[in-house]
């Protein structure tokens, strides 16, 4: 039986999804503010499956509680809430470490399917055995994308699922120029109008994973008034 942290500060929504969930079999816990969701994660736990986090709540919001998981090492997965579906709140949710999102007002099927999605990934990843084609060496560095980590010598720094499928696309297109729109239709399903910086700062984040100088990159290359070239 899977656990889920409900983070929502609406309490009539908040006592929905509990219901609705704990009808479907998961054990659900609420938590109203970001505050109280990290006092329930303390570091070096690991007491939920899966959060449901709201962007909007009092005191820190949604990107900063999934952040500081992130900062923690701690990678349970994370379905946020965003108002709208706004696509600045949903890139600035991935660049956070948000594994999904979901725009509110939603229909509570969508977010079962959401849930038992990310769950079944989970469980996918910690059961699958090691499988080279996951690994990526270039300039003395391993990419696991099973693990979704990269290896620098003795060091071992973790990725989020979007950065993770983002580094794996540049890969797959080593080579060749990729242009911000690409990213944003292949990685992460959205329109080209939507603000690109976002994807600006994946790079700069990737960079400080793979270089040697993040100032002087060697490996992702900025392709002025494009967008970027892996060289592995």
């Amino acid at each position: 039986m899977s656990s889920i942290l409900v983070v929502e500060d609406e309490w009539h929504l908040a006592q929905g999804l509990r219901f609705n969930l704990e009808e479907e079999g998961f054990t659900v816990e609420v938590a109203e503010t970001g505050e109280a969701a990290l006092e329930k994660i303390p570091v070096g736990a690991q007491p939920f499956d899966l959060v449901v986090l709201d962007v909007m709540l009092p005191g820190i919001d949604g990107f900063t509680v999934v952040r500081t998981l992130r900062e923690r090492n701690q990678f349970v997965p994370v379905l946020m809430l965003t108002a709208r579906g706004r696509s600045e709140d949903v890139l600035h949710g991935f660049a956070s470490g948000a594994d999904d999102y979901l725009p509110k007002p939603f229909e509570l099927s969508i977010l079962i399917a959401r849930v038992n999605g990310l769950l079944r990934r989970k469980q996918w990843l910690e059961s699958k055995p090691v499988d080279p084609t996951d690994l990526y060496e270039f300039s003395g560095r391993t990419l696991d994308f099973n693990a979704m980590e990269v290896s620098v010598a003795d060091r071992k720094m973790p990725l989020t699922l979007m950065e993770a499928n983002l580094m794996r696309y540049l890969i797959r297109h080593k080579g060749k120029t990729i242009s911000r729109k690409s990213i944003l239709e292949d990685v992460w399903g959205m329109s080209e109008d939507t603000d690109t910086r976002a994807i600006d700062n994946f790079i700069v984040r990737l960079r400080r994973y793979i270089e040697d100088d993040p100032s002087e990159p060697k490996h992702l290359l900025t392709v002025r008034g494009v967008g970027y070239r892996f060289v592995g």
